[in-house]
């Protein structure tokens, strides 16, 4: 598959993911609280159902995708401090394997009966927080040169 390719489905997966997530954090939780506990439950419910549904497909692209484009950059990678593309590079990779496992955090907890409805809330947070910060690396790695 070609790089360019590689990097349009990273891209659109990106925004995908991030704009799930964007919309769960800074709109849905807002909403939830206006409404009745009964009908927030379910709204959560059948919301959360979906999300997995349709995530499961886009973190499957966002990262089977970046996998190919970090293969691309494998020599690069190997000398992760030898120039700022690298450094930001490895630090974008870090960055996305930490949102793996802060979602796979995040299903464990749901499985085992361990989530609260704050805990979730600070989680999907902070991985909010992650992507955007991989936002900001993946513009830097071709504007910041040191």
């Amino acid at each position: 598959m070609s790089y360019s390719l590689l990097h349009l489905l990273h891209l659109l997966g990106a925004i995908g993911f991030i704009g799930a997530l964007f919309y769960e954090v800074a709109i849905l939780d807002r909403v939830r609280v206006a409404l009745p506990g009964a009908f927030s439950s379910e709204l959560s419910q059948a919301v959360g159902k979906r999300s997995r549904q349709v995530l499961h497909a886009v973190v499957l692209l966002v990262y089977g995708a970046g996998l190919g484009l970090a293969w691309h950059h494998r020599e690069v990678l190997a000398q992760p401090f030898a120039s700022s593309f690298a450094t930001l590079l490895s630090l974008k990779i870090l960055l996305a394997l930490l949102v793996f496992l802060s979602f796979g955090l995040v299903a464990v907890l749901l499985r085992r009966g361990a989530m609260t409805p704050v805990l979730y809330r600070r989680l999907h947070a902070l991985v909010l927080a992650q992507m955007l910060v991989i936002v900001v690396l993946a513009k830097a790695m071709f504007f910041v040169h040191w």
